[in-house]
C-alpha cells in the first residue's frame, strides 16, 4: 500500500501492519528472540554479506521493531527508519555515521542538556569537534562551516527554551556546503506537529520516549532518513566508498537512496549495540496509534494553562510560542501544526528557593525529567537536565536559575490549573 496517499491519522494506525500474517492478528506480535535460524549456510552468508535482506540477530533487526520502523518512516515520509535504545543513541549513531576523527559538526546553541554534553565532551574525546553557533541566524551556522564539516544539527524546537529553528534557512546553508541537515524533532511529536523533511531536512532524530510512546513506559530513539541527500559528493567515503567491514561494499551503490539508514544499521547498531527491546518497540507501536489525538489535546491544554499563568500575580513571565508576542511565534506558525506546542516555560517571581517550594507543592503535576507523557510534568532544568552546563553555557542556552519547563499531559486542564494555583498559593514572594 502506498501510505503517502493517506492522511497522518491513518498512517499512524495502519503503517507497519502485516496483512498477510498467517494468524490474522489485528496487532503486531512481540518477538522476544535474540537470534534467528538460517535456512542453510549460503543463506547465512548472503545475509552477512548484505546481499539479501533478513533477520540475523536482534541487535541488528527484529520483526516487531521492523514494523515499528516502517510505521515511523511512513509518518515522516522517509525512505527508512532505524529504532535504537534512546534519543541520545539516535544522535550518537547519526553523528558517528557522518563524521570521523578530525571532522566537525555545526550545531545550534539551543540544545537539550544531554545533547550538549555528548557534543562537548564525549564526541570531542572521539576527535569529532562540535561547533556551537553563536546565535540562531543562518549566517551564524554558515560562518562555522569549513571543508571538514560533515553536518549541520539543530532541534526543530529547542529544549527547554522552545526556540524554533528556521528549518528552511538552515537546510539551505547545509546544502550549499554539501552536507546534510540533521534535525532533532523530539518536540515535533513524531512528525505530527512538525515534519522537518517538509522544509529541507535530510535526517531526523527523535526521542521516541516522549510523544511517540506517550505514556512514559518505554525508552527509545528513532533515526529517519529522507533518502534525498546526495552521498556521492566526495565528502562521505564511508557511505560512497569501499566499506572495510563488508569486503569493500559501496553502500551508496548497493542501497541507493537508503544508503545512510543502512549505514546506521549495519555499522552503528552492529558496533555500538544500542538496540531497542522488542517489547519497547511494541509499546511504541501502541503509542503511535493515538499520537495525533493525544497531541491535539495536549496542545490545547498547553495554550489554556499558559494563558492562565500569564495572568497570575506570582508569575514573572510565561514563554509560550503560541502567544503572538513571542519572538518565535512567526516561525512556529510556519513550521508547527496549530501554531503552538505542548511545552512552555515559566519564571516565577521570587527566588530559587520559592521556585523549589512551588514544584514540591504540586500534587498532580509530577516533578520529573520528562516531556510528552500522559502526566503533566514540571522540570527545573538548571538543577536537572542542564545541571552539568557551565553558567555561560546555561545563559547561552536560555536556562535561568528559576526557569521551569512544563509539559502538559492528558488530564483535564481545569484540574491542572487548580493544582498550579494551589501550589502558587503556598509560596511567598
Amino acid at each position: 500500500m502506498d501510505f503517502k496517499k493517506l492522511k497522518f491519522q491513518t498512517r499512524q494506525i495502519h503503517a507497519g501492519l502485516d496483512r498477510h500474517e498467517n494468524t490474522g492478528s489485528r496487532g503486531v506480535a512481540i518477538y522476544p528472540t535474540a537470534a534467528y535460524r538460517f535456512k542453510d549456510c549460503n543463506h547465512a552468508a548472503r545475509l552477512f554479506n548484505l546481499s539479501e535482506a533478513g533477520n540475523i540477530y536482534t541487535r541488528l533487526q527484529n520483526p516487531t521493531t521492523s514494523a515499528y520502523e516502517e510505521r515511523v518512516a511512513a509518518l515522516y515520509g522517509g525512505v527508512g527508519a532505524l529504532a535504537v535504545s534512546s534519543g541520545m543513541a539516535a544522535i550518537l549513531i547519526t553523528v558517528t555515521a557522518l563524521a570521523s576523527e578530525g571532522d566537525n559538526i555545526v550545531a545550534s546553541q539551543f540544545l537539550y542538556g544531554g545533547t550538549y554534553n555528548q557534543f562537548r565532551h564525549t564526541l570531542r574525546r572521539l576527535g569529532i569537534e562540535i561547533r556551537i553557533a553563536g546565535n540562531d541566524t543562518p549566517e551564524a551556522y554558515e560562518s562555522l562551516i569549513d571543508s571538514r564539516t560533515r553536518a549541520v544539527f539543530a532541534e526543530s524546537m529547542g529544549n527547554p527554551t522552545c526556540a524554533v529553528a528556521d528549518l528552511e534557512a538552515i537546510a539551505r546553508v547545509a546544502h550549499s556546503a554539501g552536507v546534510p541537515f540533521v534535525a532533532d524533532n523530539t518536540f515535533g511529536a513524531g512528525g505530527y506537529l512538525c515534519n522537518p523533511f517538509d522544509w529541507g531536512a535530510d535526517i531526523i532524530v527523535d526521542s521516541a520516549t516522549k510523544w511517540i510512546n506517550g505514556h512514559g513506559t518505554a525508552m527509545g530513539g528513532i533515526i529517519v532518513d529522507s533518502g534525498r541527500f546526495d552521498w556521492g559528493n566526495g565528502k562521505f567515503p564511508c557511505i560512497d566508498g569501499p566499506s572495510e567491514g563488508y569486503h569493500g561494499l559501496n553502500l551508496r551503490e548497493a542501497f541507493g537512496e537508503a544508503a545512510f539508514i543502512v549505514k546506521c544499521r549495519v555499522d552503528g547498531l552492529r558496533d555500538l549495540g544500542a538496540s531497542p527491546s522488542p517489547f519497547d518497540s511494541y509499546l511504541m507501536m501502541i503509542g503511535l496509534e493515538t499520537l495525533s489525538l493525544r497531541v491535539c489535546h495536549q496542545a490545547e491544554s498547553t495554550r489554556r494553562l499558559a494563558e492562565h499563568l500569564r495572568r497570575h500575580e506570582k508569575v514573572k513571565s510565561v514563554s509560550y510560542v503560541g502567544f503572538e508576542d513571542h519572538p518565535y511565534h512567526a516561525l512556529t506558525k510556519k513550521y508547527f501544526r496549530h501554531g503552538g506546542s505542548c511545552v512552555f516555560t515559566v519564571e516565577l517571581r521570587g527566588s530559587v528557593e520559592t521556585t523549589a517550594k512551588f514544584v514540591e507543592s504540586l500534587e498532580l503535576a509530577a516533578h520529573m525529567t520528562m516531556i510528552g507523557d500522559s502526566i503533566t510534568v514540571v522540570t527545573h532544568p538548571a538543577s536537572t537536565t542542564h545541571k552539568q552546563l557551565s553558567e555561560s553555557d546555561l545563559l547561552a542556552a536560555g536556562v535561568t536559575p528559576t526557569l521551569l519547563r512544563i509539559s502538559v499531559g492528558l488530564e483535564d486542564v481545569e484540574d491542572i490549573i487548580a493544582d498550579f494555583d494551589n501550589a502558587l498559593s503556598r509560596i511567598e514572594i
